[in-house]
């Protein structure tokens, strides 16, 4: 019995493993070139998280949103972010129904699993501020009651690196909200060609057919939270931290939150290769876009060389502690 236990889990374990690589495979259809961003956007659905996307225009964001929602059989919504957006626009406002002679509340187009967020620094801080009991709590507040979301729920965000003219940068609180900040690049020259001799993108992600429901990624969801983490796995994750707050050239160090988002993306990187625990690898290979946006260098926030700063101290600190064998 206890062999044919390990046999029957083990047989799961690898069909999972094969939905998982259906899914990164299916999104390759359409993202050419990308599978290190494919893989994080599938790690962070996975942990629950949310992911921030930062890039120049046309390189592929929101195709990797949509493509995403495609893929897992589930809802998407896309929100562009203007300097005229209200939070009532994200949210729902309640409506007066004459017939029944009451308020009714219609949600918004947050209600939904997959949400692309685009240029999410075109707004107000106050409309921005809107998406963070949603991206926390998975829900939405509005007029003293409380609206769960749809499972599972992402936000996909977006934003230009390298235009500043009427925007508004994120504060730390909404930053701290993405479990994972990337971005897309221009695809290999050899992608890219296929892309120009088959341009039709939109039709070919209109056209991707699900691998997974939405009630499949909830229960994956569940199993990351069953991955172990090893002592020596949390020790690595503390050195890692208390590094960037003693670091003299970090002003603000990474949070108690930060820590625990990295955990969470690990044990979800360690799920999507295929396995139950945790190894340093999966740390340290989702440290700079777990933690790099989470620290401020003492250059500050907000100057041309921020994020790259930024990036390079985690990189610094991560060259010099040791990992655990």
């Amino acid at each position: 019995m206890a062999v044919s236990g390990i046999k029957k889990k083990e047989h799961e374990v690898d069909k999972v493993r094969q939905k998982i690589a259906a899914l990164q495979q299916n999104i390759g259809l359409v993202i050419k070139g990308k599978p290190e961003v494919i893989a994080l956007a599938i790690a962070t659905l996975l942990a629950r998280g949310h992911l921030l996307i930062e890039d120049a225009p046309g390189v592929g964001k929101t195709i990797l949103a949509q493509s995403l929602a495609m893929s897992i059989h589930s809802s998407f919504q896309r929100i562009q972010f203007t300097s005229d957006l209200l939070p009532s626009d994200i949210l729902g406002v309640p409506v007066y129904n004459p017939h029944a002679g009451t308020f009714e509340f219609k949600p918004g187009p947050i209600f939904t699993n997959i949400c692309l967020v685009d240029e999410i620094n075109r707004t107000s801080p106050k409309t921005q501020s809107s998406l963070l009991e949603a991206m926390n709590e998975f829900q939405v507040s509005v007029d003293g009651q409380t609206y769960p979301l749809p499972q599972p729920f992402m936000v996909v965000a977006t934003q230009n690196p390298l235009e500043y003219h009427g925007t508004y940068p994120l504060p730390e609180s909404q930053l701290d909200r993405f479990m994972i900040r990337t971005a897309m690049g221009y695809p290999p020259l050899a992608d890219e060609k296929e892309i120009l001799a088959h341009p039709r993108i939109e039709e070919e992600v209109k056209g991707l057919e699900p691998v997974l429901s939405g009630e499949e990624v909830i229960a994956m969801q569940q199993m990351v939270d069953k991955v172990r983490v090893e002592e020596e796995i949390l020790s690595y994750v503390m050195a890692i931290v208390t590094a960037t707050r003693n670091s003299e050239h970090v002003r603000l160090g990474i949070s108690p939150r930060g820590a625990l988002f990295l955990i969470r993306a690990a044990k979800a990187e360690a799920f999507r290769q295929g396995r139950s625990y945790c190894i340093p690898d999966d740390v340290k290979s989702l440290a700079l876009p777990v933690l790099a946006h989470r620290i401020i260098p003492v250059s500050g926030y907000g100057t041309e060389n921020y994020a790259v700063e930024a990036e390079r101290n985690i990189q610094e600190i991560l060259d010099h502690i040791p990992v655990p064998l």
